[in-house]
């Protein structure tokens, strides 16, 4: 990981430790740089990969992946995606879009068995005004967080942005840096 990395990932150490689990799901969540592969694991995985189906939830729809272990192609990752030999979900070259909340589930003769494996991927995304850069020249750095959050109630129930009564706002974390470079950087 680059080394303009290293001041968001305070805030991501900050962040993860506000993250709490929903009952009745195994929750795991996993923090990546854009740009870089990454495995997500499937938690309640069965000896087969042939019972795993892997969805992925975004804010505005939820969209099927993989199905009783065989790849949709009809989705936007399709050529990114691999299934691991322990049903884990791996993904090449993450982008800022791919953050969101990804579902393990098994099922077996068409019921499902155990619980959901949620895996919650948040995005790290690290960009420069710049492209050249040389001391005595100024460049700003721009470090967003990408996460998939959202508001419950009591019962841990999510709470749905189309109910008037609530008005829920979503910004990502982005924290930048202004810099005049000297020699020594």
């Amino acid at each position: 990981m680059s080394d303009e990395c290293h001041l968001c990932l305070l805030g991501l150490i900050f962040l993860s430790s506000l993250l709490t689990g929903t009952s009745g799901v195994d929750e795991t969540h996993v923090f990546i740089s854009s740009g870089e592969d990454v495995r997500l694991p499937c938690d309640n995985a069965l000896p087969d990969c042939k019972s795993t189906v892997w969805n992925y939830n975004s804010y505005s729809a939820t969209v099927e992946l993989i199905y009783l272990g065989i790849k949709k192609k009809d989705t936007e990752r399709h050529e990114r995606l691999s299934l691991g030999s322990d049903c884990s979900l791996n993904i090449n070259n993450i982008s800022k879009e791919d953050y969101g909340s990804y579902t393990c589930r098994q099922y077996v003769n068409g019921e499902q068995q155990g619980t959901d494996a949620r895996v919650d991927l948040h995005v790290l995304h690290v960009s420069s005004s710049q492209t050249e850069i040389s001391a005595g020249r100024s460049v700003t750095l721009s470090c967003q967080l990408y996460s998939y959050l959202f508001w419950v109630n009591q019962a841990g129930v999510r709470l749905a942005r189309s109910d008037s009564r609530y008005q829920i706002l979503l910004y990502h974390c982005i924290i930048t840096l202004n810099i005049t470079l000297l020699n020594e950087d």
